[in-house]
């Protein structure tokens, strides 16, 4: 009895002990996570092994209930269970929780929770859409039958955009839901044939997906709005509204709020649009410009999508103008940009010397208060930054004038108007900042206003500086058509290269996507205009404005040829697009340049001609694993990215340049660079094609067979395309064009090579270690390089001229599990094993390519250090020319490898 009391009593201390650490998962803060899996075992999914719910339960380690709790600490454990187009959930887990899961066999990864930003009456007509029986708009049916799904922040489905007038029921094959339950007015009909809300996006499990930010609303009437006239903003912007797909059907995925979007929800939509059966995807949300493809769950979902045959439609991001600051960027996703139109919300301000500069305003009211000279204030002369964009204001200063205010980027124009107001003031001109330059927006402002360039605003700030009374006026012009020049690129539009690719060239198209008309969403919480009437349309700008403009002419690609795959799609559009203006002259960016192709892409999309490309680059799911091979990363990412297992061994792996892409990135470097192309006839059976090659003078492209002759449709060709320099590399790179030119299509492909490839290099060839095809094969920029050793002040120089150098390198590094050397020396130079300068862990001296020594203005020819006799013995299995190295004197080696100066 004795031991039977002491052995309860041990258990019970046990007990008391235990408790806490069971109940630790129910203590601690859970947190959202997506967790990644491997794809499942095919024969227990056939075999019915449990539902796909069930097996992401699996995965969840089992923690105790404390008593009395109900499961209720922080929601449900497993948030959603995705199936289609993602292989894995999103779960709410402690830390612990997430480390077990991470631990399990099967788990790839966990994705913390993360939250991404939301990134017409004119454009249909401006891109050459128009009624008619012989136009393309009505020949496609208006996008009839193909259903756009739009990722965003809702619909408001009582707007008459989306009405269903002309339209057809939902394709039969449509699996989609409706979750709008008695909205006054509207709801799903034959326009909006599904909507769902998810997550935060919510709210609640019974909140409807209506649109209360405006966002969504205006990037699925862009996609598909039907006709609606008398479209205005307060008699701005005048005319029918439609959508680039008026006929097509709408798919609405609120993932969004009015502040954020939830990745975990994004990702849910996308799962539930593969799965629902949507030919076109509308993504008009930001996304980071560096993530290695299978670190991205976008672009992992987007595969998936691509390879149910489903266009992908991205925004490139409203980053610009950085360089390298392009995001969505994998290959298989059509990424936008955004340019202007020639359709302008005129305001004139005239100064007092009687200069006059034309600007922009959404906000024209009949009482002008500042029609009529008033004094003109600049107090960014004070040489403060919070006087410059006046954030910060003296009423004094102010009270009863017009006020030169410097733009605050991206957004904060009319919080400047609202300040200046507060104060007193009568008027404002917002002037551009440098890196703005020509853009300007038509915003709602509270007060007179007039949105100027760059170029206009220091002109009148030098006026405001030139005389003891200064004045100003401002005349509202109302909408003008015709401003030029148009198309543009605007500033905002995020820039190329990809970071995650470099050798893709992105982005790859721009649509409109400045001051442009479209439905939108009144709501009380957010008035448009100060006196709080609410608006039934309403202009917007951004890549988030450019997007469903593509989406929509995609989908009505997707209604012509419903057989074509989303890479000839994308290859229409891209090959038809213009990269000239109105006027015939190169198309310009924000500040009136020669817009390159990492701005722009491939050119401004012409729907016209995209419908008849005559010739596509096509590609299949399968045709890009032989690239993410060359990515490399690797058999486990390519299999996260595929969703399917992948062993590039077994691969015959390809350069970013070797995949079937409408347009051609050549990281040129002294030796010549052939790659290989296929087209697709898909014009008339009987043609034939001229290559027409436009490059600068100092770059050689030749193309093999110059001819191709098709008899048929469908019918593939190949070509080889083999770029070199023709006299000394170019340290700025060069741009230009491959037209295969026919009576009737000119089919058009960019070729970039980038300024960081004209880096002169040296190949240093050791006979010991590295035999001759493999030489071959590295001149050829077939092997990526092993050793670089750079000097601190030439890393200095690259990290300024090529801001995604450093990634480049680190990624080669990791690769070949070497890491990078800055030395303090001037030249660059190889270090060997053993040297104790050396930080790299160098097995061997097989290949290396050595960066050599650039000044801004001209590239020299590549060296290896001649000067350091620590290094001299390291060279005796080195050569040049068939020369030792090491056997030469040091008056040779410098004849050999010429000294660049520093």
């Amino acid at each position: 009895m004795e031991w039977s009391s002491m052995r309860w009593w041990c258990l019970a201390v046990v007990l008391l002990l235990s408790t806490p650490l069971l109940a630790a998962g129910y203590l601690q803060e859970r947190k959202n996570y997506i967790v990644h899996l491997e794809p499942r075992d095919e024969a227990a999914a056939a075999a019915g092994d449990g539902s796909v719910e069930e097996w992401h339960r699996s995965f969840l380690p089992q923690v105790a209930k404390p008593d009395g709790s109900d499961g209720s600490d922080g929601g449900p454990r497993i948030v959603y269970s995705y199936s289609d187009a993602f292989t894995g959930f999103a779960a709410r887990l402690t830390d612990e929780e997430a480390e077990a899961v991470r631990a399990t066999d099967g788990c790839l990864r966990l994705y913390p929770e993360e939250f991404l930003p939301l990134a017409t009456t004119r454009s249909p007509g401006f891109l050459g859409l128009h009624l008619g029986n012989e136009a393309f708009w009505s020949h496609s049916g208006f996008g009839r039958g193909v259903v756009i799904g739009i990722l965003d922040t809702g619909i408001l489905p009582s707007h008459p955009s989306f009405g269903d007038d002309g339209l057809q029921p939902p394709p039969k094959n449509w699996k989609g839901t409706c979750e709008f339950k008695a909205i006054a007015g509207g709801g799903c009909n034959n326009k909006i044939i599904g909507a769902r809300a998810f997550g935060s996006a919510a709210v609640n499990s019974s909140a409807p997906p209506v649109d209360d930010a405006g966002h969504g609303t205006h990037t699925a009437s862009t996609a598909a709005g039907n006709f609606v006239e008398n479209a205005n903003v307060r008699g701005n912007a005048d005319g029918t509204a439609s959508g680039m797909a008026p006929h097509a059907h709408l798919a609405i995925y609120k993932v969004c709020t009015r502040s954020r979007c939830s990745i975990m929800d994004i990702i849910a939509g996308l799962d539930a649009a593969v799965k629902d059966g949507v030919d076109v995807l509308s993504f008009s949300i930001g996304a980071s410009s560096g993530t290695q493809f299978n670190y991205d769950p976008i672009a992992i979902a987007g595969f998936k999508a691509m390879e149910r045959g489903i266009v992908v439609s991205c925004a490139a991001g409203n980053s610009g103008p950085d360089p390298g600051t392009v995001g969505n960027g994998a290959p298989w996703m059509l990424t936008v940009a955004a340019g202007t139109m020639d359709r302008a919300i005129r305001t004139t301000v005239r100064l007092g010397n009687g200069d006059e500069f034309d600007g922009e305003s959404l906000f024209q009211p009949g009482n002008n208060s500042a029609a009529n000279p008033l004094p003109l204030v600049y107090p960014g002369a004070d040489g403060s930054d919070t006087s410059r964009d006046c954030s910060v204001l003296r009423g004094a200063e102010v009270t009863g004038k017009v006020v030169l205010c410097e733009s605050r980027g991206l957004n904060g124009r009319i919080e400047a108007g609202q300040t200046v107001a507060a104060y007193g003031g009568a008027g404002i001109i917002v002037m551009n900042r440098a890196a703005e330059g020509y853009t300007t927006f038509a915003d709602a402002h509270v007060l007179p206003a007039s949105h100027v360039s760059f170029d206009a605003g220091t002109k009148i700030a030098a006026y405001v500086n030139s005389t003891d009374n200064p004045t100003a006026s401002i005349a509202f012009k109302g909408t003008v058509i015709g401003s030029s020049p148009s198309p543009a690129v605007t500033f905002f539009s995020s820039r190329g290269p990809s970071k995650a690719s470099p050798g893709i060239l992105k982005p790859d198209i721009t649509g409109p996507g400045m001051n442009i008309l479209a439905a939108w969403a009144p709501s009380e919480s957010h008035t448009e205009f100060s006196d709080g009437v609410g608006l039934s349309f309403f202009v917007e700008s951004g890549t988030s404005m450019s997007t469903p403009h593509l989406s929509g002419i995609a989908a009505l690609l997707k209604s012509l040829h419903p057989d074509w795959s989303p890479a000839a799609i994308k290859s229409a559009i891209m090959t038809t697009s213009d990269a000239v203006d109105r006027t015939g002259v190169p198309i310009k960016d924000e500040q009136y340049r020669h817009a390159t192709f990492y701005a722009m892409g491939a050119g401004y999309v012409n729907p016209a001609l995209a419908f008849d490309p005559g010739l596509v680059y096509d590609l299949h799911a399968d045709d890009y694993i032989p690239y993410l091979c060359g990515l490399g990363i690797g058999d486990d990412g390519v299999k996260e990215i595929a969703h399917r297992p992948v062993t590039c061994s077994d691969v015959k792996a390809i350069t970013e340049a070797e995949l079937n892409y409408p347009s051609l990135v050549v990281n040129l470097l002294a030796q010549p660079i052939t790659v290989n192309r296929t087209v697709t006839n898909v014009g008339k059976p009987s043609s034939v094609y001229t290559a027409v090659v436009d490059m600068p003078k100092d770059v050689s492209v030749i193309v093999q067979p110059p001819m191709l002759r098709f008899t048929e449709l469908k019918e593939k060709q190949s070509f080889t395309v083999t770029v070199r320099w023709a006299g000394q590399p170019n340290v700025a790179g060069a741009e230009g064009n491959l037209k295969w030119v026919s009576d009737e299509h000119i089919v058009r492909s960019p070729i970039v090579i980038p300024a960081t490839a004209a880096w002169s290099t040296c190949l240093a060839e050791s006979k010991q270690h590295t035999s001759a095809k493999e030489i071959d094969k590295l001149k050829r920029g077939r092997i990526r390089f092993q050793i670089v050793v750079l000097p601190a002040t030439i890393l200095q120089y690259y990290l300024l001229q090529a801001r995604i150098m450093e990634k480049s390198l680190m990624k080669a590094f990791r690769q070949s599990n070497l890491r990078m050397l800055v030395t303090d020396a001037k030249m660059p130079s190889i270090i060997p094993t053993g040297d104790p300068r050396s930080s790299l862990p160098i097995r061997r001296l097989s290949q290396a390519i050595i960066v050599c020594t650039v000044q801004c203005r001209q590239i020299v020819p590549g060296r290896i250090d001649q000067q350091s006799e620590v290094i001299k013995p390291e060279w005796k299995g080195l050569s040049v020319e068939g020369r030792s190295l090491a056997a030469q004197s040091l008056t040779a080696r410098r004849r050999l490898w010429p000294a660049p100066p520093i």
